[in-house]
């Protein structure tokens, strides 16, 4: 019997060995699905993070887009109030020299007329002339 009881302990030594090597496994598993719950929860907040800092940077390039685009609206604004303001000036220095020309015209032919009446009518004549036969044409 002692061969049988050899074997037998020979078999109990296995199974123990066996056992252990059983729930050593099953600790490393736990261990290893621990781990990696734990990194997947670090990767999800690593992903949160990254999504948060994504935002910030989406929000701070579009304030720094509708800051530009106010600035270069208020300056166009400003160059377009600038150019109506000059055009404004000038089409009244214009209108100011056609009076004036007008008027010293208006000067020059009166004083035609009392210095030289006829010399002045027959011009005029003239000028009446030479406009009716342009437009006969």
């Amino acid at each position: 019997m002692s061969s049988t009881y050899g074997s037998s302990s020979a078999q109990g030594s296995m199974r123990d060995a066996a056992r252990d090597t059983m729930k050593d496994a099953k600790g490393a598993a736990r261990e290893g699905a621990k781990a990696a719950s734990e990194a997947g929860g670090n990767m999800q907040a690593d992903l949160e993070s990254l999504r948060n800092e994504v935002r910030r940077l989406t929000d701070q390039i579009t304030e720094i887009v509708t800051a530009s685009g106010s600035a270069a609206w208020t300056r166009a604004r400003s160059n377009i109030e600038d150019a109506v303001s000059d055009a404004t000036v000038k089409g009244q220095e214009a209108v100011h020299a056609v009076r004036q020309a007008g008027d010293t015209m208006v000067e020059v032919i009166d004083e035609s007329l009392k210095k030289r009446p006829y010399t002045t009518l027959a011009i005029a004549v003239g000028i009446g002339y030479l406009l009716g036969a342009t437009r006969r044409r």
